[in-house]
């Protein structure tokens, strides 16, 4: 799992990469990777979504939302804001039980 911060929903995400970072680490207790904050749609969308989303089509609708990639890169498998881990668990064999 990696996280990537995007201030484009509701201005949800106004702070710089540390205090993003402390945020969900206060509120979430998150393991894994975040990164700097990026667009995730529009003319300044990260090139990472735009390959996602040529898989995947269509825009991010809000934070939160999910992508299952497989080894060769293909995004094979997206979820919304509202899916949680144990709600997906079953398109990842052997990775959650």
């Amino acid at each position: 799992m990696l996280g990537f911060p995007c201030n484009q929903f509701g201005a949800q995400e106004p702070g710089s990469a540390e205090e993003i970072r402390a945020f969900v680490d206060t509120n979430y207790d998150i393991d894994f990777p975040m990164f700097d904050k990026i667009d995730v749609n529009g003319d300044d969308e990260a090139a990472l979504y735009g390959l996602l989303k040529q898989d995947q089509p269509g825009d991010i609708g809000w934070n939160f939302e999910k992508f299952l990639v497989d080894p060769s890169g293909t995004a094979v498998a997206r979820w919304g804001t509202a899916a949680t881990p144990e709600e997906i668990a079953s398109e990842l064999p052997g990775l959650m039980n």
